[in-house]
């Protein structure tokens, strides 16, 4: 079937389509209320079939690169908003707007059930009537947290009422030590209330912090103090500046989006009782013409409430209308369980938290001009033909030592820096480099749903193994681009002239020859040295588990050859200890499976 047979056949139902380009890449996906209606609104079908004269450049751009038509029918426009959300994240295709941003970031939360309340962090809603949140924190909510426990004498840990005996805390004066002695509600009371002032007046809390930090400077303590100077820093790190002060108990939750010619920024910020507690924001690499603010709206929006009930549900405002706002506050209703409003105010208060978010999106963009980190990431572009601007990457490793403790290591690279937070490691079962590779891929790709592609994947291999990746990419129909880095091999040997190799870069069109002192080549040293530290030090950490382990199966009359024979059927300890006595059996005899079941209980 032709593409325009497609089109004129589309149903008029609601779903998704998507657009491919004649190599079968994936060029865009899009929801429709009507994909009959939505879709033909795309083209003009006389003289011959083309774009719409009514589309924008991008659009156009799009649509001209387009050769064939999928879509898929579902229930109601919520139901393709969902779909297309989850896709776009999976998929990446080239024109859509792809935010990386998916944490949860953290509440403060009280129960006020228990005898004695302590305060703790969570990042969903825990499931009691009786308990208070205080929130979001985008940065500092653990030195929030801390700070409390340091300056009111509260119940510190969670265990500490079952020993009902008194520990160091009560006496280094940081507990009132309710778990022996016959401490008042009345006199515990004074300490929460003064924890929570603490928690909701940043301000009070930075003075009663710089107060103890002078203490210890005094006294010579300059590892206490700067210790407190750095948690003073984070914990203003996560405020915006305003004089705002609704003086009422409002919350809004406030987005706001600006762009230049190569740079667009989102920024939130989060009003708490008429007070401004935390913002955040998030920078995203555009091409003038492809730049799309009502998408980004879109995007950060179901980024941030995913599919799960925030503690707090507060009114959203944006700084401008968007053209799904309709069916987002469907989808939002669902997810609050509640009304959900998205507005966009003109005038007053509220007005001035949009101007507010507007001026912080601004500043950034100059900021960001000013630490441009593209520099080498956009030569890397050019030198490699790469469609997008490599801004967030992904560098793979596996490490073993005779098929023993076999790991991956993934890590993440992005404006700039390693983003440590996003490394991921990964216990592995094949005992080939070219299984291993395979297995850490495929495993990063089932969880592209949970965690965005990036912009560019690097490989520790040569071209058999960017061979492999690229043919994991398409087998799920992934848009993502690939280079491996590998050293020089003459006659099937590394080559080592005066204790160093040349490293060879790899494209899906060309080897890439360059010398050493190439800024280019030592940005992709630099991340495959990375993967290789982080692969090392996984493997180390997994050998040591498992040579502990050995040792106490060994004294029990396990041999190390059976227990290799067990890593290589079932993977690891922790997967050994939740299997039944059948399936050990079915590796090793009756006898030995007993032991081996008997010792972890």
């Amino acid at each position: 079937m032709t593409l325009k047979e497609t089109i004129t056949q589309l149903p008029s139902s609601a779903g998704v389509y998507q657009y491919f380009d004649k190599e079968g890449h994936l060029l865009y996906i899009g929801k429709a209320k009507n994909l009959s209606n939505r879709v033909k609104s795309y083209w003009q079908f006389t003289p011959i079939l083309g774009p719409s004269t009514k589309l924008s450049v991008r659009i156009t751009k799009m649509i001209e690169q387009t050769h064939s038509l999928n879509y898929i029918v579902v229930n109601s426009e919520h139901d393709a908003l969902i779909l297309e959300n989850s896709l776009i994240k999976q998929l990446n295709p080239k024109y859509n707007i792809l935010l990386r941003d998916d944490k949860t970031y953290p509440y403060i939360y009280l129960d006020t059930d228990e005898k004695y309340p302590r305060f703790d962090i969570t990042r969903k809603i825990l499931k009691s009537k009786s308990i208070t949140y205080y929130g979001p924190y985008s940065i500092g909510a653990r030195d929030i947290l801390d700070s409390v426990y340091e300056l009111c004498k509260l119940v510190q840990k969670k265990s500490c009422l079952k020993s009902h005996k008194l520990c160091l805390y009560y006496q280094i004066d940081k507990c009132l030590g309710p778990c022996e002695l016959p401490i008042s509600k009345e006199r515990y009371q004074k300490e929460l209330d003064l924890a929570t002032s603490l928690i909701k007046n940043k301000k009070l809390l930075l003075k009663e912090l710089e107060s103890k930090m002078s203490f210890y400077a005094e006294e010579m303590r300059f590892e206490e103090a700067a210790e407190l100077r750095d948690r003073c820093e984070r914990i203003g790190r996560s405020e915006i500046k305003s004089k705002i002060d609704f003086a009422t108990n409002e919350n809004y939750d406030i987005f706001a989006v600006r762009n230049s010619t190569t740079r667009a920024v989102i920024v939130r910020i989060f009003m708490r009782n008429g007070k401004i507690i935390s913002s955040s924001h998030d920078y995203i690499n555009i091409k003038e013409e492809e730049f799309f603010e009502d998408e980004l709206y879109l995007r950060a929006i179901l980024d941030y409430y995913k599919e799960e009930k925030p503690p707090i549900v507060a009114p959203i405002l944006i700084a401008k209308t968007i053209e799904s706002q309709e069916s987002l506050e469907t989808h939002l209703c669902k997810v609050f369980e509640k009304k959900a409003n998205i507005s966009t105010p003109q005038r007053g208060k509220r007005k001035d938290l949009i101007d507010l978010a507007l001026l912080n999106a601004e500043e950034l963009l100059k900021k960001d001009k000013k630490t441009d980190h593209r520099v080498i990431p956009l030569q890397i572009q050019e030198l490699c033909k790469l469609e997008k601007l490599p801004s967030r990457v992904e560098c793979f490793d596996n490490s073993h030592i005779s098929g023993v403790a076999t790991v991956g290591a993934m890590i993440v690279y992005e404006d700039g820096k390693f983003d440590k937070k996003s490394y991921r490691t990964y216990h592995l079962e094949a005992k080939d480099e070219y299984g291993q590779m395979r297995e850490t891929l495929t495993r990063r790709v089932n969880s592209f749903k949970k965690s965005s592609p990036p912009d560019l994947w690097v490989l520790d291999g040569g071209a058999t193994l960017l061979k492999l990746a690229l043919e994991i990419l398409g087998s799920n129909a992934i848009n993502l681009e690939v280079i491996a880095i590998s050293k020089e091999k003459i006659d099937t040997k590394t080559h080592r002239a005066k204790g160093k190799a040349n490293d060879i870069l790899y494209t899906k069109d060309k080897i890439l020859r360059l010398k050493n002192s190439d800024k280019r080549l030592q940005w992709t040293q630099n991340l495959r040295d990375e993967a290789h530290r982080a692969a090392i030090t996984f493997h180390k950490k997994t050998k040591l588990k498992l040579d502990q382990e050995s040792k106490l199966l060994a004294i029990k009359g396990i041999s190390q050859a059976k227990i290799v024979k067990l890593l290589q059927y079932f993977g690891t300890f922790e997967e050994l200890k939740k299997i039944s006595l059948e399936e050990i059996s079915t590796v090793l005899s009756t006898k030995d499976a007993n032991i081996i079941k008997m010792f972890y209980k």
